[in-house]
């Protein structure tokens, strides 16, 4: 199986991530890729360094520096996208390859396709403000993660793109419960 996890910030992706590589899963998380290819001497460390100076400190880039740039301004979000989205596209590809004939679960926190064909998108799904206010209990500064909620798509845009949805609008157990109904279902279809 190939499967893409998707959902807006707080919606839960991370926990189901984590279910399904406790099912036998190869994880592969595109957020931690992104931090990978802005570290120095990563893949798009020196475009985004270049491009937002300001964003580097002690020869790194700050992350929380460039997402105050970049998630209050449309054009930014989207130059940096067209700067990390082809490393990060390429090292999917990579960790892909490596994981043979395994299931392979793609946490993708966009709507966008970085991996083509053949993969059946999970949507995460909470209401924006149960996210706002699992991000801020995560440790994000309120206005941070209003400025990502606000720059992410909509919730009936996920959605949309959704195959599968899985409900986390209750509790802990419950969102197990869904992920493990989901993946059930998929094993089943795999095997027919």
């Amino acid at each position: 199986m190939r499967l893409i996890v998707s959902g807006g910030i707080g919606s839960g992706k991370t926990t189901v991530l984590r279910f399904f590589e406790g099912m036998g899963a190869v994880v592969i998380e595109a957020d931690r890729i992104g931090h990978e290819i802005l570290e120095p001497g990563g893949a798009a460390y020196d475009a985004v360094a270049s491009e937002w100076p300001l964003a580097v400190v002690a020869g790194r880039i700050e992350r929380p520096l460039l997402a105050a740039i970049v998630f209050n301004d449309v054009e930014e979000l989207s130059r940096l996208e067209s700067l990390t989205h082809p490393a990060i596209r390429d090292e999917i590809a990579v960790r892909v390859a490596a994981a043979g004939g395994r299931d392979v679960a793609l946490e993708l926190p966009l709507r966008s396709d970085l991996v083509g064909t053949g993969w059946v998108r999970i949507v995460v799904d909470a209401p924006p403000a149960v996210r706002l206010q699992r991000s801020i209990e995560r440790g994000m500064p309120e206005q941070d993660a209003s400025n990502r909620i606000a720059a992410q798509p909509e919730r009936d845009e996920w959605l949309s793109d959704a195959v599968l949805v899985v409900d986390n609008t209750g509790s802990r157990d419950d969102l197990e419960a869904e992920a493990q109904r989901v993946w059930e279902l998929l094993k089943n279809e795999s095997r027919s």
